[in-house]
Order: structure tokens, then C-alpha cells, then sequence
């Protein structure tokens, strides 16, 4: 009976003619395709919205990621089990059309086709209709990372200067410890060396770099010549800040333990930042500002005093960096192999320690 009522959906003209007038019998019909065209459009509609909502409840951390693969699930079959019934409405129309018209079997048939994809942000959906709607089927396929992947980085931790190559000089240090800041912040690109092995990657980007020192015993730092030194201030300082800030091009080699997974069909599949990473290399680039920041009261007046140059600071930065952690989170390490002052009778090398985020 199904075969017949929507066969004739098509055939409608045809038949009009032979019976009872072409114009009433063609508008009714023409009414119940565009009714069933709406129908599946907005059950469409509607399993787009819920998805959609279902993953802003996986960001923001309502929900599990399984959870969530679960409800998309669900909310395809209703819309699937909406879709049947109402076009099971439109064509008990069509039959008692047929009923009123039609007095003899029917030689030709029209089919009506629909397949609703929808491309999720980890999973794909994909319902579809055979041409009497007397069958549907529902597939699920897992979506998987490009070889390329990319990352925001975001870095913040303590920040040092380390004396002609000796690491002791950091416990008497000429700048407070838990004062002394680095922050960094840039883009990255994560690519697979291998295309059968998720082991190797190679990380590369471009990031800011931002490194504070604050100097002990009420000092700041005066320019000399050729030479930048450590002076004593004459009023009370309220703070002293020495900001460099570098545009950089870091390069890694990172070891990415996450395991791979099989699919249905036994091919390989991989994923990166969802297990132990590893990072081994380092970064180039150049200073684009020096400055210093200087805090104090005179007279009962506060003053702050901004002071922008070069300082004698390498106009050129490059150093070795590290970094392990766990998925998103890794402890960093980074030690500029460039002195901070090109011609000073000693030289000091800016060392920081501090965690690191990759946000994929």
C-alpha cells in the first residue's frame, strides 16, 4: 500500500485528467509533497539545534563527551521515529486521495529520496530514507584529528637571571624570586612526522614573550655607556620592574604517548594531547621592548615613572626550552643561550620555570 500511495504522488496530473478535473486534484497533491518536504526539513532543523546545545553542554563541562554521544544518538532516533510518523499522516492523505480519484492499479511511480547529514564537531550523523520509506537506516562514525592539529599556548611562572653559566648564583640572586614573572602566550601547529605512528610530532608557531625582573634591596637598573648596572635608588621604591618583551618562533620535537584506537572497519586511528607529552627544543627570535617601571613617593606625591630604551639588552634572543606534562598541562623550562646585556663585564642569561597550557 505504501508503494501505491507514494507512486501516485508523482503520477497525480496523469490521473487527474482521466478523472475528475487536473487544477483540484494537482493543488492537493501538490499541498502533500510540500507538506512532507517541510516535514523532513524541519525535523532537520530540529536535530541541528539539539546537537548543537547538547555540545556547548560537553564545553562548557556539564556533560561527558560519552554522555553526549549517547544523547545525539538518542535525539536522532526521535527525529527519525517524528519524521515517520508525520509523513505517515501525509500519506494517509494521499491514500484517501487515491480513494477518491483513482478506480484501477497504477503503471509508473514516483519516489521520494531524503537523507539528512549532519557533520557534528567529533561525530557524524548520517539518516537516511530508501525511496518508499519503507526502510531507514543509521550509521555512526567516530571523527578523527588531522595530522595537523593547532594549539593556543599559554605560559606564566617564575623568571631569573643565571650569572656567567652558574646555576648557584640563583640562590643569591639580585632579584626576588617570587617577584620576578615570565608570561608567554602564542599559536602553535602539532604535526604528525609519521603517518603510521602517533609517537613523533613536530610542534612549531609563534609566540610573545614576556620576562619581569625585580631587583632586591631598592635598586634599579641604570644605563652607563655600553654597560647596564644595578644602582641604588635614592627614595624609598614601591616598585622596580624590568620588562623585556620577545616575538619568538619556538620549535619542539614532542613525544605524544596517547595510544591509538582501532575503528570498526581494524584501521588506525590517532588523537594527540590526551595522554603524556614530552617536549625537547628550543626558540629564536627578537627584542621589540625594553622598559622599566618605577614606583615611589616624594613629597607625599606618588609618581610613576615609565622608562622605554634598549638598555643594552641583545636586540636578538634565541635559548632552549622543555617541556612535560599530562594532556593540556605541562611543566616548562627555558634558558635564553643569549646573554640579557650585549656588552656588561658579566654576563647573565634569563632563565624560567613555570606551566605551560596547549589548548587544542
Amino acid at each position: 500500500m505504501q508503494k501505491i500511495i507514494l507512486y501516485a504522488a508523482v503520477m497525480l496530473c496523469a490521473l487527474a485528467t482521466k478523472m475528475y478535473g487536473q487544477d483540484t486534484f494537482e493543488q492537493r497533491a501538490k499541498m502533500i509533497s510540500e507538506n512532507i518536504k517541510k516535514i523532513t526539513q524541519e525535523e532537520k532543523e530540529a536535530l541541528k539545534t539539539e546537537v548543537e546545545d547538547i555540545n556547548k553542554l560537553v564545553e562548557s563541562g556539564v556533560i561527558s563527551t560519552e554522555k553526549a554521544d549517547a544523547e545525539k544518538l538518542k535525539a536522532a532516533e526521535k527525529r527519525a521515529a517524528n519524521i515517520e510518523k508525520r509523513v505517515a499522516e501525509e500519506e494517509a492523505k494521499v491514500s484517501q486521495l487515491i480513494k477518491e480519484q483513482v478506480d484501477g492499479k497504477l503503471n509508473s511511480k514516483g519516489n521520494l529520496e531524503t537523507d539528512t547529514v549532519w557533520m557534528g564537531k567529533k561525530h557524524r550523523f548520517l539518516i537516511t530514507y530508501d525511496r518508499d520509506y519503507e526502510k531507514k537506516t543509521k550509521t555512526y562514525k567516530p571523527r578523527y584529528e588531522k595530522r595537523t592539529t593547532s594549539q593556543f599556548v599559554f605560559a606564566f611562572g617564575l623568571n631569573n637571571l643565571i650569572t656567567d653559566g652558574d646555576f648557584s648564583s640563583l640562590e643569591d640572586s639580585d632579584y626576588r624570586v617570587w617577584g620576578s614573572h615570565f608570561y608567554e602566550w602564542g599559536f602553535t601547529n602539532n604535526t604528525r612526522i609519521f603517518k603510521n605512528d602517533n609517537l613523533l610530532h613536530i610542534k612549531y608557531g609563534l609566540s610573545l614573550m614576556y620576562n619581569n625582573l625585580r631587583p632586591t634591596d631598592n635598586r634599579y637598573f641604570v644605563k652607563n655607556g655600553n654597560q647596564t648596572e644595578l644602582q641604588e635608588f635614592g627614595l624609598d621604591l614601591r616598585e622596580s620592574r624590568f620588562r623585556n618583551v620577545h616575538l619568538v618562533l619556538p620549535l619542539h620535537l614532542e613525544f605524544d604517548f596517547t595510544p591509538k584506537t582501532i575503528d570498526s572497519e581494524g584501521t588506525s586511528k590517532f588523537r594527540s594531547h590526551k595522554s603524556v607529552r614530552l617536549g625537547i627544543g628550543g626558540y629564536a627570535g627578537f627584542n621589540i621592548k625594553t622598559k622599566q617601571i618605577l614606583k615611589y613617593k616624594e613629597d607625599d606625591v606618588r609618581v610613576k615613572v615609565k622608562e622605554k630604551g634598549d638598555f643594552n639588552t641583545s636586540d636578538f634572543i634565541y635559548g632552549l626550552s622543555t617541556y612535560i606534562g599530562y594532556r593540556d598541562t605541562s611543566l616548562y623550562l627555558k634558558y635564553d643561550l643569549n646573554p640579557l646585556f650585549k656588552n656588561n663585564a658579566i654576563d647573565q642569561n634569563n632563565i624560567s620555570l613555570g606551566l605551560r597550557f596547549d589548548f587544542n
